[in-house]
């Protein structure tokens, strides 16, 4: 009887099928909001920043610290989870005074984070082309990739120019089939943008006014990619309900907006400044905010 020899280099293991995660990150000036306005020390220095009056304040932690500490979380947690059969594929893209791909699409295992800095203004048009390339580019983002999930963060409203590449983004290609989510930061983000953003993905915009509803949201967000390779079919989106602790809902737009205590100071380190508490006629509440 003839007898089959077992030789194991003519079996290899299956390659991991890559399910992209592009992260299109806000970086402009206004980022640099503190999210802890109690815990501040005024210097009575003000400038301009990102097209706002702001008073630098310090001891603050801003938006973009809290940002890149959520976005750090989430690839070591992808890392994590990263199975023979699934490999999450993470690329970034931030758009402020940097429009640029920062991250190409990289296995979450093989990512070294390095932290964003926040400057100039919200050139999301632009941002919003890098990111089409990138997806329709097959060498990137191959064709056997599950359905692509793109996170949009934002904090203020886009410069002029967005609405041709925003529509191309979401209208035509591979673009127009990736899902997407929204996260609103602060009382200045566009909601009515971001609502078009994730128009017909079933998701809503989410919102955040602190530190801890940021990393709220990167918790979610990561735990919903992370319930798609769980599942029998990860093509398939998870609904928001199905996901444990999402993070609170954005307001729809056209509705008022509450005022709250979050205003825009910025911790960026300038030299320190003896402050005069009665120099205050123009603040509107602890902080100063941005003049007309």
């Amino acid at each position: 009887m003839a007898q089959m020899i077992f030789n194991p280099g003519q079996f290899t293991a299956p390659k991991a099928k890559p399910l992209p995660i592009i992260l299109l990150l806000d970086t402009s000036g206004s980022m640099n909001t503190v999210t802890n306005p109690e815990d501040v020390r005024r210097t009575g220095r003000r400038g301009v920043d990102d097209g706002c009056t702001v008073e630098y304040v310090e001891n603050g932690i801003a938006r973009i610290d809290v940002l890149n500490k959520a976005v750090k979380k989430m690839v070591r947690t992808f890392a994590q989870y990263e199975r023979n059969e699934t490999e999450f594929l993470v690329a970034i893209i931030t758009f402020g005074e940097d429009t640029r791909l920062v991250l190409p699409p990289s296995p979450a295992s093989d990512v070294r984070f390095t932290n964003l800095e926040a400057n100039g203004n919200t050139p999301l048009g632009e941002g919003l082309s890098i990111a089409k390339k990138l997806i329709e580019d097959k060498n990137q983002i191959p064709s056997r990739s599950y359905r692509p999930l793109i996170i949009l963060v934002s904090d203020g409203e886009p410069d002029e120019g967005w609405q041709t590449p925003f529509d191309d983004f979401t209208q035509n290609g591979r673009s127009a089939k990736c899902d997407r989510m929204a996260l609103a930061i602060g009382n200045d983000a566009n909601r009515t943008m971001l609502s078009k953003f994730i128009e017909g993905t079933g998701h809503d915009v989410f919102e955040a006014e602190n530190a801890e509803e940021i990393t709220n949201f990167f918790k979610f967000a990561t735990m919903s990619v992370v319930t798609r390779t769980l599942s029998s079919n990860p093509d398939i989106v998870p609904k928001d309900a199905e996901v444990k602790e999402p993070p609170r809902l954005a307001r729809k737009p056209g509705k008022p907006e509450p005022i709250g205590t979050e205003q825009a100071a910025s911790n960026k380190q300038e030299s320190p400044a003896s402050h005069d508490d009665d120099d205050d006629d123009d603040d509107d509440g602890y902080f100063f905010v941005r003049k007309k």
